[in-house]
């Protein structure tokens, strides 16, 4: 029974507030002039024709346009309030129509971004000035904006916001055949945009220009941002450009308002909200920058292409043909003794390449066991010679860092920054994580590991994005053989996003991102890359000679290469003196021992 009562009041108070809405909105048709009506829903009809539109956002209340909705067949959206706490997520081409100036009011800040470009139409009275109106919105960075007075109907005249221009609006009538809206920013008529840079090659660098004596930028990213002012016929407003500025810190004026862009690079890494982040500008790699390990000294070269495996067969394959050589001479093992099998002249000097006495009578089992014996001392010394000569014209290289563990094995250091530290376990990279604190050298001053990076300096490894090895790989094209290569096998991302910083209400933010996709389409952006390092090099940046250690000329071979080889001669001889003076003495104890007894 008592649910029966909740559900009667709920009815009631439905049936209300029907009512009441039924009666707002036949109050508001009722005091709407249907000639003022029939004039505005021909200018929606012509703005949706003209600069198209598929939902309408209407705020106030008591309004003619919530008549004139209804006759439009487009989606309707009404915030009677004039504010609302929910973003704006419809991704479709929005009309804004305000019943008065003051209609549109708070919006969350993702709402006044998607928003920010929407044409808005706004229903003023006649003592309002459109050129007050105007300025205010331009406060709020929004440009698209038109108005029309109650007297409409009898004037025809729109007032339309002009900026950059002598005029702040200019009244247009519907039947002319000017635009109502335009893109105001084409040209900016020699407006600042303010910016600021951090020095940090290829990708901007300051040079006075000889002719006009002012400071200016090159490089890919201060080529894109002046290329981009140069196309809106802005003035680019740099910000301390005599002095390096931190990254961070030309984001946080960026995030802050105080600059327009930043003439640096956002990654991705770095976790930015995309409100403060431009389209990206290219997709490049993060990854280590190794040290190309020495070469091998020629007295290792020796020891090197004697593997034990291989060293095994041949103690295995001596074994065997003298054996054979023994057994093969008077088909019987009489003369078979462990120092016949290891100390046999005849297989010794023959693996050696060597000549040796060939019996006059021997047997066809014998003259195979030579057979053998022959083609296996061409292989061997064959194949040992072609090593040598090879590996003394190259020799081989020292073992490479495969993974994050070599550097403790190879006893390695890697030079990074502080900054970059901070930013790689903030997003917790599982590649990092595998690096040992140990084999880390962290630089608190950026510049000064930068520094060592640019001079080559062998005490350390690095990291290195893959736009800024191309510069470095084209560096060392000119030096006697290069020290560095760049590691694809040691990434701590391969798909590392490079932005722009952009202020978070940019109002032509579109038109710079038009502009990069313009600029990579034409391949200006690859072209400028290709030819860092050729700047760098003109405004002395880089010097253009050999960074590496000359080294003195070495002969192939000394005799310090073969000290080894020497050293199992003489061990060999002294083996064999003493294995001789034993014999000797075993048979002068034999002699005695006989003739005691």
């Amino acid at each position: 029974m008592e649910a029966m009562t909740w559900l009667v009041v709920l009815l009631l108070l439905l049936g209300r507030t029907k009512a009441q809405f039924q009666f707002q909105f036949s109050d508001i048709s009722n005091r709407s002039d249907p000639d003022l009506e029939e004039a505005l829903l021909r200018l929606l009809l012509k703005l949706q024709e003209d600069e198209f539109f598929d939902t309408l956002l209407i705020y106030g209340e008591d309004c003619v346009f919530h008549t004139l909705s209804k006759r439009l067949k487009v989606s309707t959206v009404l915030i009677s309030v004039g504010s609302t706490e929910y973003d704006w997520d419809f991704g479709t081409l929005t009309m804004i129509l305000s019943c008065n100036s003051e209609a549109e009011k708070k919006a969350t800040r993702r709402t006044l971004m998607k928003l920010q470009r929407s044409r808005r139409l706004i229903y003023m009275q006649k003592d309002i000035q459109p050129e007050s109106v105007c300025h205010k919105y331009s406060l709020r960075e929004q440009y698209n904006i038109a108005m029309v007075k109650e007297d409409f109907k009898e004037s025809e005249v729109i007032y339309a916001c002009r900026f950059f221009q002598d005029s702040k609006f200019v009244e247009i009538s519907p039947a002319e055949s000017r635009p109502i809206y335009i893109e105001t920013f084409r040209n900016m008529h020699r407006k600042p945009i303010k910016a600021k840079t951090d020095l940090l090659a290829p990708r901007s660098m300051a040079y006075v220009d000889k002719i006009t004596g002012e400071s200016k930028l090159t490089g890919y990213v201060a080529n894109l941002v002046s290329n981009f002012a140069e196309r809106l016929n802005a003035t680019l407003q740099l910000e301390d450009l005599e002095e390096n500025n931190n990254i961070l810190e030309i984001v946080g004026d960026v995030i802050n308002d105080q600059l327009d862009m930043g003439i640096t690079m956002h990654t991705s890494l770095q976790k930015a909200l995309l409100d403060t982040a431009s389209y990206p500008f290219f997709v490049t790699t993060y990854c280590l920058m190794l040290q190309i390990p020495s070469k091998l000294p020629y007295n290792k070269v020796y020891e090197m292409i004697v593997d034990p495996l291989v060293l095994g067969i041949i103690l295995v394959l001596l074994c065997i043909l003298s054996v054979l050589l023994i057994y093969g001479r008077n088909r019987s093992w009489h003369d078979l003794s462990l120092a016949s099998v290891l100390l046999n002249d005849v297989s010794l000097r023959g693996l050696l390449g060597q000549s040796f006495p060939f019996p006059l009578n021997s047997n066809r089992h014998l003259k195979l066991v030579f057979t053998i014996l022959c083609f296996a001392s061409v292989l061997m010394t064959t194949m040992y010679n072609a090593y040598l000569q090879s590996f003394f014209t190259n020799p081989p290289s020292g073992p490479y860092i495969r993974t994050y563990q070599d550097f403790s094995r190879h006893r390695q250091k890697l030079a990074i920054t502080a900054l970059e530290v901070d930013i790689l376990n903030r997003i917790n990279n599982s590649k990092f994580r595998e690096m040992k604190s140990g084999d880390l050298v962290v630089f608190d001053d950026m510049e000064e590991c930068i520094g060592l990076r640019d001079s080559f300096n062998l005490s350390y490894n690095y990291v290195v994005t893959g736009d800024r090895w191309s510069s470095y790989a084209e560096f060392q094209k000119i030096f006697k053989q290069p020290i560095f290569y760049f590691s694809n096998d040691l990434c701590f991302t391969r798909m590392l996003f490079m932005s722009i910083p952009l202020r978070r209400y940019l109002p032509y933010r579109h038109l710079f991102e038009d502009h990069i996709l313009h600029q990579n389409e034409f391949g200006l952006i690859r072209y400028w890359r290709a030819h860092s390092f050729f700047d760098m090099v003109r405004l002395g940046i880089t010097p253009l000679e050999d960074l590496t250690n000359p080294q003195d000329f070495n002969k192939s071979i000394i005799m310090e290469d073969v000290s080894r080889i020497l050293q199992f001669y003489v061990g060999g001889m002294v083996l064999s003196i003493l294995s001789f003076l034993l014999e000797l003495g075993v048979a002068k104890w034999r002699r005695w021992w006989g003739t005691s007894r």
